[in-house]
């Protein structure tokens, strides 16, 4: 199939686009041009063609979906760990001009086509909401009560997918965490015993390169996340992943306690379907291991200090941590 990747060199986008490479489909894609984006686009030069562009511009869009079977929409300004350094939740009304702004144009542009692709659209398990008080796990058929700014676009996005017309899909992501997820300070907005399910970013992949393969995902939503063996809580999970540091667990006090938007799903229908679930947490962790290569060693080596870098970077930390215990001075007259 001829496919339009948006978003493609993103921490989903390399994996999707690896996949459906694997696969033979033809594959374009669009995103932003920037230093970090060229590079990864070289690895892949003379097997993918490139559209730079910006998503806010019907001329970009337009240009970049024709002649396509079906569009893989995957661009998003996300709350953490965004890629152009400033999250939805800092900028909400930017990042709702690419978030929906973007995605109205993207079917705007489709539709006018003779013959109209099919779309795939990434959304995400964010759109539950807060569901720490209700029995796991969710479904599909669950209310959505968006609490971010970020599955409030989300829903916007899923409406305007299913009325568009189009032959649609939409996948709603678990948690399909980047390597470098220790460094930001969004790690510590989820309280340690909220529920959170994992997923391996090339299943994720793997699930939207099979979906092509067939008739079956169309004009229907589905639950994309690791199974029961990624199904934790967030303190297994940060146990882990600082342990295979060097770092160690942190204080409690450095997290949050307002629950989070995660929660543990059943993807007993999308995995019959799509056959995508093969990794787990641990394989993860050696991404961890390899990324950091050497400087594992000077992150133990420097424990103490790298330990306190990133208890500064917890906004709940200062204000909660214990206070040193005053001893008080002894009586004069006793």
């Amino acid at each position: 199939m001829k496919v339009l990747l948006t978003g493609a060199f993103g921490n989903i986008g390399t994996s999707a686009l690896e996949e459906l490479l694997k696969k033979g489909h033809e594959v374009r894609c669009f995103d932003l041009r920037t230093k970090a984006n060229e590079k990864i686009a070289k690895k892949y030069e003379g097997k993918i063609q490139v559209f730079w562009g910006d998503l806010r511009k019907p001329e970009d869009v337009a240009f970049a979906v024709h002649d396509r079977d079906v569009v893989i929409h995957l661009a998003f300004v996300i709350p953490k760990l965004s890629a152009t350094g400033v999250g939805s939740e800092e900028r909400p009304h930017w990042a709702r001009e690419i978030n929906v702004g973007g995605t109205r144009n993207l079917l705007q542009a489709m539709k006018a086509l003779p013959h109209p692709p099919k779309i795939i659209f990434a959304s995400s398990y964010h759109v539950y909401g807060r569901t720490q008080d209700q029995l796991p796990p969710r479904v599909v058929a669950d209310p959505l009560h968006p609490v971010e700014h970020y599955a409030r676009h989300k829903v916007a996005c899923e409406r305007m997918v299913k009325s568009s017309g189009l032959d649609w899909a939409i996948f709603r992501f678990a948690a399909a965490l980047p390597v470098r997820l220790i460094l930001d300070p969004g790690m510590f907005d989820v309280p340690l015993n909220n529920r959170i399910e994992f997923v391996y970013r090339e299943d994720v992949g793997l699930a939207l390169a099979n979906a092509l393969d067939t008739d079956e995902i169309w004009g229907r939503v589905w639950l994309i996340g690791g199974g029961p063996r990624c199904q934790y809580y967030y303190r297994e999970i940060v146990e882990k992943v600082l342990d295979t540091v060097g770092i160690g667990m942190l204080p409690e006090e450095a997290f949050g306690t307002v629950p989070y938007s995660t929660d543990w799903l059943d993807t007993s229908e999308s995995q019959r379907v799509l056959q995508f679930q093969r990794h787990t947490l641990d394989d993860y962790l050696q991404d961890v291991r390899k990324a950091l290569g050497i400087r594992r060693f000077f992150v133990r080596l420097f424990r103490p200090l790298v330990r306190a870098w990133l208890l500064r970077r917890s906004p709940y930390y200062k204000r909660r941590k214990p206070s040193k215990p005053q001893v008080q001075e002894a009586d004069s007259l006793t």
